[in-house]
């Protein structure tokens, strides 16, 4: 595999402590590494860690030149490989990973001549627009923002600077935060599935959508815009692939939601919530704070604070289990 970028542990150091993390080692500062591999895979130019117990015999044999580490799992690492002393290992290779990364998509300033921009939008400094992409009217798109080829964007639409949304992506109706990320055929702010149920009569949408800032919106990930408020994604949430997240939905903020995970409408979710890959939410309901739903949930009630919940229909994870167990036992 080509080698991405030579970082000097000097840097890793500055931006692990610049977010908080106390780093204690006695490598160099002028040391270098070439890579960020896992422990099985590392070589003796790498950087690797350690946050999971289930690989620590895997630890004893590696080969990389460092590892981040807990303190009280140094004892197991080979005298070769040096420890980098770090409360959460895990959070660390998350802050660093980027230094290794020469990929990263930042705007070359050019609008594309095979692209389209109504008179009546708006584009700031230091924008970039890929071919055969629509910038519809009554669009802003502030400052050091990249679009990728062939989407649509507007109208309706506010674009906050840093965005990069990625190729074949569709927005409209909606107000994009600073530092989000719009992966490829991601479909924002369109019409939610709304309608009387007697005569079927279709419920006009006039509501829009607003992402909050720094939060990633996965691949052909669906949200759909308010019928007459606002559908939220709050700041630092991360959404995986194929989510659907329907109309009137309001998520906190730092949420993890898994790839096909369906939220039906008007459902008010808090802060720091992770939901598992294809758990189903149902309308109308309050879930609190720090709940964790697990994978192929359903949830068919409010959830209070802090549970961790899982089953259909969904419950505390420990009766589920429970559940699951007795029910073994009679076959």
């Amino acid at each position: 595999m080509k080698n991405l970028k030579e970082i000097k542990f000097i840097d890793i150091k500055k931006i692990l402590e610049k977010n908080s993390l106390e780093v204690i080692s006695k490598i160099s500062d002028s040391e270098t590494f070439l890579n960020i591999k896992t422990i099985s895979n590392s070589s003796s130019n790498d950087l690797s860690f350690f946050s999971n117990i289930k690989y620590l015999e895997d630890l004893k044999k590696i080969k990389a030149k460092a590892c981040l580490i807990e303190n009280k799992f140094i004892k197991f690492l080979p005298h070769k490989c040096k420890p980098i002393i770090v409360k959460d290992p895990y959070l660390a290779l998350a802050l660093i990973s980027n230094l290794f990364n020469d990929s990263t998509i930042t705007s070359n300033g050019i609008i594309s001549k095979n692209s389209f921009i109504h008179p009546e939008a708006s584009i700031s400094k230091n924008v970039q627009i890929d071919s055969f992409t629509t910038i519809n009217k009554d669009t802003i798109i502030s400052e050091n923002v990249y679009i990728g080829p062939n989407s649509n964007i507007g109208p309706n639409v506010v674009v906050n600077k840093n965005v990069i949304v990625h190729d074949n992506v569709s927005i409209s109706n909606s107000i994009i935060m600073e530092g989000c990320v719009i992966k490829s055929g991601a479909r924002i702010g369109g019409t939610g599935f709304g309608f009387e149920m007697k005569t079927k009569q279709k419920i006009n949408h006039s509501g829009n959508v607003i992402i909050g800032k720094n939060s990633s919106i996965g691949s052909n990930t669906t949200i759909d815009r308010a019928v007459f408020d606002s559908t939220i994604i709050g700041e630092y949430s991360n959404l995986d692939n194929l989510v659907q997240i329907a109309h009137n939905v309001t998520i906190g903020c730092f949420a993890i939601i898994a790839a096909q995970v369906g939220i039906a409408g008007s459902t008010n979710i808090g802060n720091n919530v992770k939901i598992g890959g294809q758990a189903g939410i149902a309308g109308h309901l309050v879930i609190g704070d720090n709940v964790t739903i697990a994978a192929k949930s359903g949830v068919t009630k409010n959830i209070k604070n802090n549970e961790i919940i899982a089953g259909f229909p969904a419950k505390d994870i420990n009766l589920w289990k429970k559940e699951i167990i007795r029910n073994s036992l009679k076959k």
